[in-house]
């Protein structure tokens, strides 16, 4: 890797995360031409292109989707190199699983009420891979969904419940489902729910398993997982296809999409966000984390909720 600018890496990576060049430029805190042009010399470094561009955003290609987690850990390697040197203090390292879905939220709500606390955010694949990172201290906290509570984390992992996200259906607009205001559950038995981004051993592949299974729903997982953007441009132009979105993911679309947000209802599925860490960590900002979490946990949402039986209890405190 002889060569490579980690500031071009770096770009690399937001632009990957973001889905379009003017938002990694806003990230950065650089221009968007001098986010293409660090990209554009990782790519002659590397002779290979690593995304495909278009007016909508960019999208990853096959040599883009090989580097990225390569790239993600010349940063990582970055960050502790520095934070081994600093004197006194380092970032508190919160692994969101994805900058766009509510744990990511949750944070930025923190650093809103604790802007003193320096945040470092990542992003890990699954649940395995996070628990594995705090065990080993590579990071100091994860939210996950802890499909097996207690007993089958590792000794001195503690875990607890901090928030319970309700799912709505995402439709297009000419779907049977777009006017509603709210349906049961049970009334998307028989339709098509498309989620091609679901991979078989995550925690997220078991909640929608188990949704499924309750409420007699078929979840289609066929197909290249394509990224957000053009799954939500098939959804807009479907009569038949939906998908699962939780209530607070952050989702952007064109106003001609037209798409609908339609909360489910009798009962509310909600997806068990935790909070996992190391009970033996001495960040302090952990604790102040852990508290701000317990305050503002959310209240119990009208009507009756569904989650899995094995979120149906809190975690280990």
């Amino acid at each position: 890797m002889g060569g490579v600018d980690l500031d071009a890496v770096r770009a690399f990576v937001a632009v990957a995360d973001a889905g379009r060049f003017q938002d990694a430029a806003a990230e950065l805190s650089i221009t968007q031409q001098g986010v293409s042009k660090r990209v554009a010399t990782l790519e002659k470094t590397l002779a290979v292109r690593l995304f495909t561009r278009a007016a909508r955003g960019a999208t990853l290609t096959i040599d883009g989707q090989a580097f990225l987690p390569h790239a993600r850990e010349l940063l990582r390697a970055e960050e502790r190199a520095v934070a081994s040197v600093r004197p006194g203090r380092r970032a508190l390292r919160v692994d969101v699983i994805g900058r766009r879905l509510a744990p990511a939220g949750l944070l930025r709500d923190f650093h809103r009420a604790h802007p003193e606390i320096e945040l470092d955010v990542v992003t890990l694949f699954d649940a395995d891979a996070a628990v594995d990172a705090v065990r080993s201290g590579t990071i100091d906290a994860s939210f996950r969904a802890v499909t097996m509570p207690g007993r089958h984390l590792p000794d001195g992992i503690g875990a607890v419940r901090v928030s319970d996200e309700p799912i709505q259906v995402l439709t297009g607009p000419s779907h049977e489902f777009a006017a509603a205001r709210s349906i049961a559950p049970a009334r998307l038995a028989g339709h098509r729910i498309w989620m091609p981004g679901i991979v078989p051993g995550t925690e997220w592949a078991a909640y929608y398993d188990d949704l499924a299974a309750a409420f007699g729903l078929t979840i289609e997982i066929t197909g290249p997982d394509f990224g957000t953007e053009p799954l939500l441009d098939t959804i807009a132009d479907s009569r038949s296809l939906a998908t699962f979105v939780g209530e607070r993911t952050r989702l952007v679309w064109p106003a001609d999409h037209g798409l609908r947000r339609v909360d489910l209802r009798d009962p509310t599925p909600v997806y068990p966000h935790s909070l996992i860490w190391r009970r033996d960590n001495p960040h302090p900002a952990l604790a102040v984390l852990r508290d701000h979490l317990h305050s503002g946990k959310s209240a119990s949402h009208d009507g009756e909720v569904w989650a899995p039986s094995w979120a149906a209890a809190e975690d280990t405190p």
